[in-house]
């Protein structure tokens, strides 16, 4: 019989490898503009610091959401739940700089709908496939 870990779907590959890849791209993108800024400033345009801080930081927490749905840990379920909540938080504080006149860039706005939308999806799928399957295991 397999354990739980060795056992995993081709949605847990996808899983994961959408948390890391985006994980990684988010860190360097973000990174970029806050550490190396010049260029990647530029690009950037009217970015709002909030956001490109949130967003770097949450990448890390993307990479660790990765690595624990890949082993099918309970809290990377609650760390998926986590980042989507914080995602909305984060668009919610957004629409409310847009609507008060603040400068932002339209990509800023579909960046932060997709992630909300990709982490939904991730969190859904963790609760489905690793808290569901814990609890109907009696595993606590």
């Amino acid at each position: 019989m397999k354990s739980v870990q060795s056992k995993r779907s081709m949605a847990t590959w996808i899983a994961t490898a959408i948390a890391v890849v985006f994980g990684l791209l988010t860190i360097k993108s973000g990174g970029s503009v806050l550490f190396i800024g010049g260029e990647y400033r530029q690009q950037a345009g009217n970015y709002v610091p909030f956001v490109l801080w949130f967003n770097f930081l949450a990448g890390f927490l993307y990479l660790v959401a990765g690595i624990g749905i890949w082993k099918r840990q309970t809290w990377a379920a609650w760390l998926a739940v986590m980042i989507f909540t914080a995602s909305v938080l984060v668009l919610v504080l957004l629409g409310l700089h847009i609507g008060s006149g603040g400068s932002y860039e339209m990509r800023t706005l579909i960046a932060m709908t997709v992630r909300c939308s990709v982490w939904a999806v991730i969190a859904l799928f963790c609760y489905r496939t690793i808290l569901q399957k814990h609890v109907d295991d009696g595993v606590h």
